[in-house]
């Protein structure tokens, strides 16, 4: 077996402290990681990790030598950049992943242009409205919106999105608009429950946070429909700048509520933080970043992101 590719498996191993996590990341399957630790193992002649059914942990033979084989890795990877050169080919499999709505509405066209353009790429994109865990899912890149948490990911902002109240006209033909928060208690609320899981309303009023607590008339766990329903007049609903502009551009729906908005709230393209970046990554950063900001820029509502 490829010493080089022991060394790896060896890292990702010790890095993610699971042989599972290790065989996501480097897209192999648990025995093919087994088997690389063994050979690392019988090469050394000694143990790099203790591990039962149940737990796993490094031994002091093996982070002794982590640092040793981390160093040799980024050496390789330099010597082999200098060969190739900094602009050598994009090449490989990126996978993405995004929330459900922006992921269909933005971040999927951009694929399918970025592999138009380099047809040694291929791709995955997983649309969940949930935070990924990059090990465990294999995920290379990530659209993040709101803030981010310190971690080791490097971010690269591309705008701001900010959420928005709207109803449609014939619905506030019926029931006039709410003045403030309390009186949504008077209207039909539509709730997507992953943007307001917990029935608390949050809203800013004079530089303050509050929160009314609200029983929706309506709730469903995707973006879309509950924006559809709004259009049709069942209701006041809250989304995302991004899955509105449109439709108030088109008169088809109208803000309400805006002088209580919170504010907008950051959105990131994130990798994991590498000394050297794969090309296929950095491409695809590079490719996207503006083209997801023009997205962005137009749905902004003059949120002033």
């Amino acid at each position: 077996m490829d010493r080089f590719h022991e060394l790896e498996v060896f890292i990702a191993v010790a890095e993610a402290g699971s042989f599972a996590k290790a065989g996501a990341r480097l897209r192999l399957s648990p025995p093919a990681v087994t088997r690389a630790v063994a050979a690392l193992e019988n090469r050394l002649g000694a143990r790099v990790f203790n591990r039962t059914t149940r737990s796993l942990a490094i031994t002091e033979v093996g982070q002794r030598f982590l640092d040793s084989a981390r160093r040799v890795l980024v050496d390789l990877d330099v010597a082999e950049t200098e060969a190739v050169g900094a602009a050598a080919m994009p090449q490989g499999h990126l996978s993405l992943t995004a929330s459900v709505t922006f992921g269909r509405s933005a971040v999927a066209p951009v694929v399918g242009s970025f592999l138009k353009q380099h047809p040694r790429v291929s791709a995955s994109v997983l649309l969940l409205d949930r935070v990924v865990n990059f090990v465990e899912e294999g995920i290379d890149i990530a659209v993040r919106i709101g803030r981010l948490p310190d971690s080791s990911l490097v971010a690269r902002r591309i705008g701001t999105v900010r959420r928005v109240m709207v109803a449609s006209p014939e619905y506030l033909a019926r029931q006039e608009a709410p003045a403030s928060p309390v009186d949504l208690r008077l209207h039909s609320v539509i709730a997507f429950t992953g943007l307001v899981p917990n029935r608390e309303w949050r809203f800013l009023d004079r530089q303050k946070y509050g929160s009314v607590s609200l029983q929706p008339a309506f709730e469903i766990n995707d973006a879309a429909a509950a924006i559809e329903a709004a259009e049709m007049g069942y209701g006041i609903t809250a989304a995302l700048s991004y899955m509105v502009s449109q439709r108030i551009r088109d008169g088809k729906l109208v803000p309400v509520l805006e002088t209580f908005a919170l504010p907008p709230q950051p959105v990131h393209l994130v990798y994991p933080h590498s000394r050297l970046v794969a090309p296929k990554i950095r491409a695809f950063v590079d490719f996207a970043a503006p083209r997801l900001k023009t997205v962005l820029g137009e749905s902004s509502l003059d949120d002033g992101g």
